[in-house]
């Protein structure tokens, strides 16, 4: 039984603020609940509106938050499960209660939560450094990402204008074996796209995400037919694409973010229907502080491929949980031994 059901708003600074073709942001802003049992186990969630990511809108989680989680004491942890059928609609909602009901689960099992999720599971997570937009800034992110070991890093276009970002990119000196990830969150034309696509043929590209404004599923198969690299859906897999089955989508990458997907479940049953497909899937963050940060690296260790994720956010933050820092490009969360997830640390507020 769940006797204790709490949450409560937070605010983090951005050490550099977070830019892409969708916003800039200095902050940012959520909720962490905490739930507790009869025996005193605790469970842990965060949720983080991002709604250009596909979520709902801080003011809307609020709401929600106020009319589900008060009821949920006093609640079997199976019945405040039950309550996560109706959150479709808020997905960053429904991951904050979806993650604290898991933890409490894998605490009562005394195991990490990854390993709860996938038995066999390494608990090893690949991460690509982030290195952001092409601003001033870029080349001593890059430096950095590259001394700490990452051998994919990614880096978000759509900000400036395509030609300029083209030419930035190919005045890019790398290492031999280093590749790039990009993301134009939806910032090209058709036209834009084939021409950036043409230019990256000639680059270490490891995948380009979100190429078209207005993506449909016949311009996205003759993109993916001109790409020597895969490109990937990301944002679009919760509004254009939501309802469109796995095997119809064009492209041979999901980008898979959990607050936006409403959860680690949903997120590990989309995976396995790309696989199925003959699709690759990549764990994302969608900035989360370290609760939901924790909660997507042990998603991307149950999944259990040797992709690099899109999990090395921590270090955009002030005083981040120091156990997220990648060590050479990875998260080995396999030596962990403590159940469940990290109780709150770092940017979190406190339990």
């Amino acid at each position: 039984m769940l006797v204790r059901a709490h949450y409560q708003p937070y605010q983090v600074t951005f050490c550099t603020a977070w830019q892409s073709a969708q916003g800039r942001y200095r902050v940012r802003r959520g909720f962490l609940l905490r739930l507790e049992t009869g025996q005193g186990i605790r469970g842990y969630g965060e949720c983080a509106p991002l709604p250009a990511a596909g979520t709902e809108t801080l003011a809307a989680a609020a709401v929600i938050l106020q009319a589900v989680v008060p009821d949920c004491a006093g609640e079997s942890v199976a019945a405040a499960a039950a309550r996560l059928d109706g959150l479709s609609n808020t997905p960053a909602v429904r991951y904050a209660l979806e993650t604290a009901l898991l933890d409490i689960c894998a605490r009562e099992q005394a195991m990490p939560l990854y390993r709860w999720l996938a038995p066999d599971s390494a608990g090893r997570v690949v991460v690509n450094g982030a290195c952001g937009c092409l601003d001033a800034g870029f080349e001593g992110r890059l430096g950095q990402a590259l001394s700490r070991g990452y051998r994919t890093v990614k880096i978000k276009l759509g900000v400036y204008p395509p030609d300029e970002e083209l030419q930035r990119l190919e005045r890019l000196h790398l290492p031999n074996g280093i590749s790039l990830r990009l993301d134009a969150n939806r910032a090209w034309s058709f036209n834009q796209a084939a021409h950036a696509i043409e230019v990256c043929s000639r680059l270490p590209v490891e995948s380009l995400e979100e190429p078209l404004q207005a993506p449909e599923l016949a311009t996205l198969r003759l993109l993916q037919q001109r790409a020597p690299f895969p490109l990937a859906l990301d944002e679009s897999l919760t509004d254009r694409f939501a309802d469109t089955p796995a095997d119809e989508l064009p492209v041979t990458r999901l980008v898979l973010k959990p607050t936006a997907l409403g959860g680690v479940l949903p997120l590990l049953k989309r995976a396995r229907c790309a696989q199925q497909a003959g699709m690759e899937s990549v764990v994302t963050s969608t900035l989360e502080t370290s609760t939901g940060l924790w909660a997507a690296v042990h998603a991307g260790a149950a999944l259990g491929n040797h992709l690099a994720h899109g999990l090395g956010t921590a270090e955009w933050f002030k005083n981040p949980d120091p156990a997220l820092y990648p060590v050479q490009g990875v998260l080995d969360i396999g030596q962990q031994t403590q159940a469940g997830l990290p109780a709150p640390a770092g940017n979190s507020i406190s339990q």
